[in-house]
């Protein structure tokens, strides 16, 4: 059997990047590694179910922010309620897009950006 693990993003404030996904969407912390002889931090987070994991990476010595470049997209998220959603999170300060839907149909999802820049879609579980 083979399944998908995890997702590594680098982060450049570990306490900012938690309180976001924690707080946002969330995430329960599974897991955390620390390095200091190597100096980096891994962080595991999950939903509450378990299953894949975002894993984010810290570098102690990372003083600029990260280039995501352009071939990174963004992370995927299913909600049940993607109103209630969109709004806890306008009202919570992230920066997040309108509802938008594919051309031709009703808004179906949403972006929301993270404190290093990495987006993540929010989308209307069917």
């Amino acid at each position: 059997m083979t399944n998908m693990l995890h997702t590594c993003i680098r982060v450049q404030h570990l306490d900012k990047s938690l309180d976001f996904y924690t707080k946002a969407f969330d995430l329960k912390e599974t897991r955390r590694k620390d390095f200091p002889e190597h100096e980096f931090t891994l962080v595991y987070l999950a939903f509450q179910e378990g299953g894949f994991e975002l894993e984010l990476t810290y570098n102690y010595d990372k003083k600029e922010p990260y280039n995501i470049g352009d071939g990174y997209g963004h992370l995927a998220v299913g909600v049940d309620d993607l109103k209630a959603s969109h709004q806890k999170h306008v009202e919570a300060g992230y920066t997040v897009t309108d509802l938008k839907g594919l051309p031709g149909s009703d808004p179906t999802y949403y972006f929301i950006t993270d404190p290093d820049g990495y987006k993540t879609e929010v989308i209307q579980n069917r």
